[in-house]
This record gives C-alpha cells, sequence and structure tokens, in this order.
C-alpha cells in the first residue's frame, strides 16, 4: 500500500476539533471526509445520546467498532473519530495497521469552553461538574491516545490553519 493511499485518522477527547480539523484538513489534502459519530447516527437514523440511552455505552461502543473498521477500508481519506474510540483494544488495533494518527490534544480549559454549548455529547448530560468530568476522561483515555498517535498536535489556542500546516508537515511523504 503507497502512502497516498493511507488514511489519516484523528483521535482525541470531545471538543479538541476533530471534525472542523477533518473537514479542513481533507479539504486540502483533496480527499472524501467521514465523521464515525456523523456515519453511525445517519445509519441508525438516531442521535448518539439516544443510542446510549437505548443500547447504553457499551452498544455504542460496538456500533463503532464496526463503523470504523467500514470507515478503515476505504482508501485515502481523513476520519474523525469520537472521543472514545480508543477504549476498544479492536480499534486500537484498527488504527495502528493503516492508519497516519493524529493525536489532537488540547488543555481541559479549552475542551470546557469548546464543548460548553453542546448538547448532543452524553458523557456530559448527565454531569453536574462538566469540568471535572472532561478531565476525569482525559486523564484516563490520555496513554491510549499516546499509544496510537503517529503525531500529536496540541491545538490549544492556535487557528484551525496553524493546526493543518502542523499535520500536512507530518504526515509521510
Amino acid at each position: 500500500m503507497g502512502n497516498k493511499a493511507i488514511n489519516v485518522v484523528l483521535v482525541g477527547p470531545m471538543g479538541s476539533g476533530k471534525t472542523s480539523v477533518g473537514r479542513r484538513l481533507a479539504c486540502v489534502l483533496k480527499r472524501d471526509f467521514f465523521d464515525s459519530d456523523f456515519e453511525i447516527v445517519a445509519r441508525t437514523g438516531v442521535a448518539i445520546d439516544h443510542i446510549f440511552d437505548v443500547e447504553g455505552e457499551e452498544g455504542f461502543r460496538q456500533r463503532e467498532v464496526s463503523m470504523l473498521g467500514e470507515l478503515c477500508k476505504i482508501p485515502n481519506i481523513v476520519i474523525a473519530t469520537g472521543g472514545g474510540i480508543v477504549i476498544k483494544q479492536e480499534n486500537r488495533r484498527l488504527l495502528k495497521q493503516n492508519s497516519f494518527v493524529v493525536y489532537l490534544s488540547s488543555s481541559i480549559e479549552q475542551l470546557v469552553m469548546r464543548t460548553a454549548r453542546s448538547r448532543s455529547r452524553p458523557l456530559l448530560e448527565k454531569s453536574s461538574n462538566r469540568e471535572k468530568t472532561i478531565r476525569d476522561l482525559v486523564e484516563k483515555r490520555e496513554p491510549l491516545y499516546q499509544e496510537v498517535a503517529n503525531v500529536v498536535v496540541d491545538t490549544t489556542g492556535k487557528k484551525l490553519y496553524a493546526i493543518i500546516n502542523e499535520i500536512k508537515k507530518s504526515l509521510p511523504k
């Protein structure tokens, strides 16, 4: 498989900018863009918080596994993943196989700010202390993000174009 066909996959906590960065990066690289959460919603016809309510987090994670498997079969695309994609061992294995994985890291403050107005994040909805919830999730998942990442890009306080340039520089030629 030539490097041209290798997928670029964005991982990181909710609010780190995976979808906005992914969409823009795909444009710049002239590739198709897929958001795994959006694809799950499109496929099931219901919102992610509904899936969480009905099937629990575990049910959603299983859907995530099969969606990632499908997306990884499409060559030469940019994929934005859900914040918890790295929880499952099989997802981490898949990500390390044939993708260039970019971990978008971010300060807790920035994540709290970026998710403040969001109503569609089931792990935050029931939380009385969003900052603590985000901090706990990031602490738990940090080693997993690091494990799958080919490169780590800190998005804190950076403009979109600066983040895109940083990722472009790091991509295998």
